[in-house]
Protein backbone atom coordinates (compact mmCIF):
# COMPACT_ATOMS: atom_id res chain seq x y z
CA UNK A 1 0.00 0.00 0.00
CA UNK A 2 3.27 2.44 0.67
CA UNK A 3 3.33 2.78 -3.25
CA UNK A 4 -0.23 3.52 -3.56
CA UNK A 5 -0.67 7.18 -5.18
CA UNK A 6 -4.18 8.91 -4.22
CA UNK A 7 -4.89 10.73 -7.47
CA UNK A 8 -6.78 13.63 -5.96
CA UNK A 9 -3.87 14.57 -3.80
CA UNK A 10 -0.92 16.41 -4.39
CA UNK A 11 2.31 14.40 -4.81
CA UNK A 12 5.15 15.00 -2.27
CA UNK A 13 8.27 15.42 -3.66
CA UNK A 14 11.84 14.19 -2.16
CA UNK A 15 12.77 17.66 -1.33
CA UNK A 16 9.26 18.08 0.19
CA UNK A 17 7.90 20.29 -2.28
CA UNK A 18 4.38 19.15 -4.00
CA UNK A 19 3.82 18.82 -7.40
CA UNK A 20 -0.22 18.18 -8.32
CA UNK A 21 -1.79 15.08 -8.25
CA UNK A 22 -1.96 12.53 -11.08
CA UNK A 23 -5.62 13.36 -12.08
CA UNK A 24 -5.42 17.26 -12.47
CA UNK A 25 -1.89 16.40 -14.54
CA UNK A 26 -4.26 13.61 -16.44
CA UNK A 27 -6.72 16.24 -17.41
CA UNK A 28 -4.84 19.50 -16.90
CA UNK A 29 -1.96 19.11 -18.99
CA UNK A 30 -1.18 17.95 -22.45
CA UNK A 31 1.67 16.67 -24.39
CA UNK A 32 1.22 18.82 -27.35
CA UNK A 33 -0.03 22.49 -27.66
CA UNK A 34 -2.60 24.34 -30.34
CA UNK A 35 0.59 26.02 -31.81
CA UNK A 36 0.13 26.37 -35.75
CA UNK A 37 2.60 29.23 -37.09
CA UNK A 38 0.96 32.05 -38.70
CA UNK A 39 1.41 34.19 -41.93
CA UNK A 40 1.74 38.23 -40.63
CA UNK A 41 1.69 40.80 -44.01
CA UNK A 42 3.65 43.14 -41.56
CA UNK A 43 6.61 41.32 -39.79
CA UNK A 44 8.97 43.65 -36.84
CA UNK A 45 12.41 44.46 -38.72
CA UNK A 46 14.17 46.20 -35.92
CA UNK A 47 16.84 45.15 -33.51
CA UNK A 48 14.43 46.05 -30.05
CA UNK A 49 13.40 42.87 -28.43
CA UNK A 50 10.85 42.27 -26.10
CA UNK A 51 11.61 41.85 -22.27
CA UNK A 52 10.35 38.93 -20.84
CA UNK A 53 10.21 39.04 -17.17
CA UNK A 54 10.57 35.63 -15.49
CA UNK A 55 10.17 34.04 -12.04
CA UNK A 56 13.29 32.39 -10.56
CA UNK A 57 11.44 31.55 -7.60
CA UNK A 58 10.12 27.73 -7.41
CA UNK A 59 8.41 27.34 -4.51
CA UNK A 60 5.12 29.00 -3.02
CA UNK A 61 4.56 28.41 0.27
CA UNK A 62 0.32 27.91 0.57
CA UNK A 63 -2.08 28.87 3.78
CA UNK A 64 -1.17 25.38 5.21
CA UNK A 65 2.65 26.26 4.81
CA UNK A 66 2.73 23.07 2.71
CA UNK A 67 5.07 24.19 -0.13
CA UNK A 68 4.13 23.94 -3.80
CA UNK A 69 6.91 23.27 -7.08
CA UNK A 70 5.65 25.80 -9.19
CA UNK A 71 7.40 28.38 -11.47
CA UNK A 72 6.34 30.12 -14.76
CA UNK A 73 4.11 27.65 -16.92
CA UNK A 74 5.36 26.31 -19.82
CA UNK A 75 2.75 26.44 -22.18
CA UNK A 76 2.28 30.20 -21.02
CA UNK A 77 5.70 31.28 -21.61
CA UNK A 78 6.61 29.51 -25.12
CA UNK A 79 3.18 29.63 -27.47
CA UNK A 80 3.06 33.19 -26.98
CA UNK A 81 6.99 33.25 -27.80
CA UNK A 82 6.56 31.12 -30.85
CA UNK A 83 4.41 33.75 -32.02
CA UNK A 84 6.04 36.53 -31.27
CA UNK A 85 8.98 34.92 -32.76
CA UNK A 86 6.90 34.26 -35.65
CA UNK A 87 6.28 37.80 -36.08
CA UNK A 88 9.86 38.97 -36.23
CA UNK A 89 10.57 39.44 -32.75
CA UNK A 90 13.89 38.45 -30.34
CA UNK A 91 13.67 38.22 -26.72
CA UNK A 92 15.63 39.21 -23.56
CA UNK A 93 14.76 37.08 -20.46
CA UNK A 94 15.25 39.28 -16.61
CA UNK A 95 14.32 37.88 -13.14
CA UNK A 96 13.85 39.39 -10.37
CA UNK A 97 17.35 38.05 -8.59
CA UNK A 98 19.27 37.14 -11.85
CA UNK A 99 18.37 33.63 -11.01
CA UNK A 100 17.73 31.28 -13.62
CA UNK A 101 14.46 30.88 -14.75
CA UNK A 102 12.37 28.35 -12.97
CA UNK A 103 9.57 25.86 -15.30
CA UNK A 104 6.90 23.94 -14.06
CA UNK A 105 8.46 21.43 -15.92
CA UNK A 106 5.13 19.28 -14.85
CA UNK A 107 3.65 20.83 -17.29
CA UNK A 108 6.30 20.86 -20.06
CA UNK A 109 4.64 19.71 -23.38
CA UNK A 110 7.04 16.62 -24.24
CA UNK A 111 5.71 15.95 -27.59
CA UNK A 112 5.15 19.23 -28.96
CA UNK A 113 8.35 19.66 -31.18
CA UNK A 114 7.97 23.57 -31.73
CA UNK A 115 8.19 24.07 -27.43
CA UNK A 116 10.60 21.78 -27.16
CA UNK A 117 13.37 23.51 -29.72
CA UNK A 118 12.49 27.12 -28.31
CA UNK A 119 13.08 25.68 -24.89
CA UNK A 120 16.53 24.46 -26.22
CA UNK A 121 17.15 27.63 -28.38
CA UNK A 122 16.36 29.85 -25.46
CA UNK A 123 18.20 27.53 -22.86
CA UNK A 124 21.35 29.93 -22.07
CA UNK A 125 19.10 33.08 -21.78
CA UNK A 126 16.65 31.13 -19.01
CA UNK A 127 20.15 29.64 -17.46
CA UNK A 128 21.29 33.46 -17.17
CA UNK A 129 19.05 35.97 -17.32
CA UNK A 130 19.29 39.66 -16.50
CA UNK A 131 18.71 41.22 -13.66
CA UNK A 132 15.99 43.45 -13.33
CA UNK A 133 17.72 46.09 -11.34
CA UNK A 134 20.31 46.24 -14.15
CA UNK A 135 17.51 47.65 -16.20
CA UNK A 136 17.32 51.12 -16.14
CA UNK A 137 15.55 52.39 -19.21
CA UNK A 138 12.99 50.61 -21.76
CA UNK A 139 14.62 52.43 -24.57
CA UNK A 140 16.12 48.98 -25.85
CA UNK A 141 12.53 46.90 -25.69
CA UNK A 142 9.86 46.45 -28.38
CA UNK A 143 7.16 45.40 -25.36
CA UNK A 144 7.09 43.44 -22.09
CA UNK A 145 6.12 40.30 -21.30
CA UNK A 146 5.21 38.70 -18.48
CA UNK A 147 4.08 34.82 -18.62
CA UNK A 148 2.08 33.13 -15.97
CA UNK A 149 2.22 30.18 -13.90
CA UNK A 150 1.70 30.35 -9.97
CA UNK A 151 5.49 31.20 -9.72
CA UNK A 152 4.46 35.09 -10.93
CA UNK A 153 2.88 35.87 -7.62
CA UNK A 154 5.92 35.30 -5.48
CA UNK A 155 8.05 37.79 -5.86
CA UNK A 156 7.52 39.96 -8.82
CA UNK A 157 4.49 41.72 -7.20
CA UNK A 158 6.85 43.11 -4.75
CA UNK A 159 9.50 44.05 -6.92
CA UNK A 160 10.36 47.63 -6.58
CA UNK A 161 12.72 46.53 -9.87
CA UNK A 162 9.79 45.72 -11.39
CA UNK A 163 7.41 47.69 -11.11
CA UNK A 164 9.96 50.84 -11.81
CA UNK A 165 10.19 49.81 -15.50
CA UNK A 166 5.86 48.93 -15.69
CA UNK A 167 5.47 52.51 -14.93
CA UNK A 168 7.48 53.16 -17.98
CA UNK A 169 6.01 50.99 -19.82
CA UNK A 170 2.17 52.21 -18.61
CA UNK A 171 3.49 55.99 -19.19
CA UNK A 172 4.88 55.42 -22.74
CA UNK A 173 1.98 53.07 -23.44
CA UNK A 174 4.52 49.98 -24.21
CA UNK A 175 2.71 47.23 -25.17
CA UNK A 176 2.50 44.90 -21.56
CA UNK A 177 1.21 41.20 -22.25
CA UNK A 178 0.42 38.75 -19.70
CA UNK A 179 -1.73 35.75 -18.68
CA UNK A 180 -3.35 33.60 -15.96
CA UNK A 181 -1.85 34.47 -12.27
CA UNK A 182 1.14 37.10 -14.51
CA UNK A 183 -1.43 40.46 -13.74
CA UNK A 184 0.11 39.98 -10.48
CA UNK A 185 2.72 41.16 -11.07
CA UNK A 186 1.44 44.49 -11.63
CA UNK A 187 0.80 45.05 -8.46
CA UNK A 188 4.46 45.72 -8.51
CA UNK A 189 3.43 49.33 -9.47
CA UNK A 190 2.48 50.13 -6.11
CA UNK A 191 4.60 48.13 -3.99
CA UNK A 192 6.08 49.21 -0.78
CA UNK A 193 9.12 51.46 -1.16
CA UNK A 194 8.27 52.59 -5.13
CA UNK A 195 5.79 54.93 -3.18
CA UNK A 196 3.64 55.55 -6.53
CA UNK A 197 0.07 54.55 -7.50
CA UNK A 198 -0.88 51.21 -8.93
CA UNK A 199 -1.06 51.92 -12.76
CA UNK A 200 -3.91 49.69 -14.13
CA UNK A 201 -6.93 51.06 -11.92
CA UNK A 202 -9.48 50.99 -13.67
CA UNK A 203 -8.22 48.88 -16.58
CA UNK A 204 -10.34 45.64 -17.63
CA UNK A 205 -8.45 42.46 -17.99
CA UNK A 206 -8.35 38.81 -17.85
CA UNK A 207 -6.48 36.62 -15.31
CA UNK A 208 -6.91 33.16 -13.71
CA UNK A 209 -9.82 33.36 -10.89
CA UNK A 210 -10.29 33.30 -7.14
CA UNK A 211 -12.61 30.89 -7.75
CA UNK A 212 -10.85 28.49 -9.70
CA UNK A 213 -7.91 28.93 -7.27
CA UNK A 214 -10.15 27.79 -4.48
CA UNK A 215 -11.38 24.57 -5.94
CA UNK A 216 -8.15 22.89 -7.07
CA UNK A 217 -6.82 21.87 -3.75
CA UNK A 218 -9.65 20.12 -3.57
CA UNK A 219 -8.53 17.68 -6.48
CA UNK A 220 -4.74 17.74 -5.80
CA UNK A 221 -3.58 20.93 -8.28
CA UNK A 222 -2.85 23.07 -5.64
CA UNK A 223 -1.41 21.04 -2.64
CA UNK A 224 -3.29 23.96 -0.28
CA UNK A 225 -5.16 26.96 -0.36
CA UNK A 226 -4.06 30.10 -1.70
CA UNK A 227 -1.66 32.42 0.56
CA UNK A 228 -3.35 35.34 -1.08
CA UNK A 229 -5.92 36.01 -3.77
CA UNK A 230 -4.63 37.31 -6.36
CA UNK A 231 -8.17 38.23 -8.56
CA UNK A 232 -9.13 40.29 -4.86
CA UNK A 233 -6.04 42.26 -4.28
CA UNK A 234 -6.05 43.06 -8.25
CA UNK A 235 -9.77 44.20 -8.05
CA UNK A 236 -9.21 45.99 -4.75
CA UNK A 237 -6.99 48.35 -6.40
CA UNK A 238 -8.88 49.52 -9.54
CA UNK A 239 -8.37 46.27 -11.85
CA UNK A 240 -11.85 44.62 -13.21
CA UNK A 241 -11.31 41.14 -14.10
CA UNK A 242 -13.68 40.28 -16.90
CA UNK A 243 -13.63 36.70 -17.03
CA UNK A 244 -15.22 33.99 -14.71
CA UNK A 245 -14.15 31.38 -15.35
CA UNK A 246 -10.78 29.97 -17.90
CA UNK A 247 -12.14 29.45 -21.20
CA UNK A 248 -8.92 30.74 -23.01
CA UNK A 249 -10.45 34.88 -23.67
CA UNK A 250 -7.65 37.57 -23.86
CA UNK A 251 -8.58 41.13 -24.09
CA UNK A 252 -6.67 44.68 -24.84
CA UNK A 253 -7.00 47.61 -23.08
CA UNK A 254 -4.64 50.37 -23.60
CA UNK A 255 -0.97 49.42 -23.18
CA UNK A 256 -2.68 46.34 -21.54
CA UNK A 257 -2.90 43.08 -22.92
CA UNK A 258 -4.30 40.05 -21.03
CA UNK A 259 -5.21 36.30 -21.18
CA UNK A 260 -7.08 34.49 -18.89
CA UNK A 261 -5.11 30.89 -18.14
CA UNK A 262 -2.93 28.13 -20.26
CA UNK A 263 -5.70 28.37 -22.23
CA UNK A 264 -5.12 31.54 -23.65
CA UNK A 265 -1.73 30.78 -24.03
CA UNK A 266 -2.15 30.17 -27.93
CA UNK A 267 -5.12 32.89 -28.22
CA UNK A 268 -3.15 35.43 -26.73
CA UNK A 269 -0.09 34.80 -28.57
CA UNK A 270 -1.88 34.79 -31.82
CA UNK A 271 -3.97 38.53 -31.09
CA UNK A 272 -1.35 40.30 -29.36
CA UNK A 273 1.60 39.82 -31.91
CA UNK A 274 0.06 41.93 -34.56
CA UNK A 275 -0.62 44.77 -31.82
CA UNK A 276 3.29 44.34 -31.10
CA UNK A 277 4.36 44.72 -35.11
CA UNK A 278 1.33 47.42 -35.09
CA UNK A 279 3.23 49.58 -32.09
CA UNK A 280 7.04 48.99 -33.48
CA UNK A 281 6.16 50.50 -36.70
CA UNK A 282 4.34 53.41 -35.73
CA UNK A 283 6.80 54.43 -32.87
CA UNK A 284 10.06 53.41 -35.22
CA UNK A 285 11.17 50.72 -32.68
Amino acid sequence: MGFFKNPISAQQNEDGSYDPSPFTLLVGTSKTTGYVQQEYDVKYTGTKPILVVCTDESLLEMENKKKFSTGNHPVEMYLPLLHFRDAGFAFDIATQNGGAVKLEMWAFPSNDENVKKLHEDMKAMLEKPKKLGDISSLDGYSAIFIPGGHGAIINLPSSVELGKLLHMAHDQGLPTVTLCHGPAALLSTCTEGLDKAFAYDGYDIMCFTDKTDGMTPWVGYLPGHMPWKVQEVLEAKGVKVLNKSEKGDVKQDRELITGDSHNAANNLGKFAAPILVKYAVEHKL
